[in-house]
């Protein structure tokens, strides 16, 4: 939650070029995600179904809003951009649509949308995990480029390279392979 708060927020501070708060606020988010991983996957009944669909949502909010923050900025390029969040909004389809698949009848708009009534279980492949860290690390290196005074460099460049590559890759790896990354839960009405 406090990364889906935070994203807003840092937004504003990027396109009013506040980099060095941006920046803290933005290593601030990482530490609560650090924190929500790990308390999630260390202590007993700390996972629920809810927790499980928003920390991806979480991602995809604060990576979807730096993104267009920074690319306003003129810090990252549009086509990049463009890409990172056209691979995000393809793939929020598709969860969409496996929701309306596997919502027994009759699909309510409460049972549709009630995150705790869970119909499917979501696997992220091991190139997307890599995707999304090599997004936020060029996010991280984006904010600091103004800060640290290396706005030009040919690290920067690099990286919207690689970014380039792994979002085109995990982008493909789903649209491969897919139908192996979803898990039906049965219910019974």
């Amino acid at each position: 939650m406090a990364r889906i708060g935070l994203s807003p927020y840092l937004g504003y501070l990027i396109v009013e070029e506040n980099f060095n708060l941006a920046l803290g606020i933005f290593a601030l988010a990482g530490l609560t995600d650090l924190l929500d991983g790990y308390i999630a996957r260390n202590w007993a009944n700390q996972k629920s179904v809810l927790g499980s669909a928003l920390d991806p949502l979480a991602d995809k909010i604060l990576i979807s809003v730096l993104y267009i923050s920074l690319t306003y900025a003129g810090l990252l390029p549009v086509a990049l951009t463009a890409m990172v969040i056209l691979r995000d909004i393809v793939l929020i389809a598709a969860v969409f649509h496996i929701r309306y698949k596997t919502v027994p009848p009759p699909r309510t708009v409460s049972k549709y949308f009630n995150p705790c009534y869970a119909t499917a279980q979501l696997k992220p492949m091991a190139i997307s995990k890599a995707n999304t860290a090599v997004q936020l690390v060029l996010v991280a290196a984006s904010l600091a480029a103004p800060v640290f005074h290396y706005i030009d460099s040919l690290f920067l460049q690099v990286l919207w390279y690689i970014t380039a590559f792994t979002t085109t890759a995990s982008a493909y790896s789903y649209y491969r392979y897919g139908k192996r990354t979803v898990d039906i839960l049965n219910h019974k009405n």
